[in-house]
């Protein structure tokens, strides 16, 4: 009898260990994010926009994170992350989109689900322009 407990308590142990380590989200939360720049951020209405500037192509999931996070008032934001360089007055060197959903009005706007958030990196891009 009391090696089935020895035993049951080092699975358990075991299968606790496993699970924390499986828990850990993959974008390091240790990793702080690159630096980064906002330039426009909407604070009204259903629908807003944040652009955010970057120097490199490095982390930019890191980027979006650390930025989504902080946005907490309810609404759907548009997040676009732009490389500070290569840019034109009328076109930006997009690197990444992303999206989150704050409340209802958040989910109605964006289609995702409240507290839900999307990214995307845009292929083929470099920072800093060449």
């Amino acid at each position: 009898m009391r090696t089935r407990t020895t035993t049951a308590a080092l699975i358990t142990a075991g299968l606790l260990l496993t699970l924390s380590a499986c828990g850990e989200d993959s974008d390091d939360k240790g990793t702080p994010p690159p630096a980064y720049k906002i330039t426009k951020q909407d604070t009204d209405g259903n629908g807003r926009t944040v652009i955010v500037e970057v120097d490199s192509t490095k982390n930019l999931d890191l980027v979006f994170n650390d930025v989504a996070n902080k946005l907490t008032e309810e609404a759907g934001y548009f997040i676009q992350i732009n490389c500070s360089t290569g840019g034109t007055e009328h076109v930006d060197n997009r690197l990444a989109n992303g999206t989150k959903a704050v409340g209802n009005m958040g989910a109605a706007r964006t289609g995702l689900d409240d507290g839900k958030t999307q990214f995307e990196e845009v292929a083929d891009r470099n920072c800093p322009a060449k």
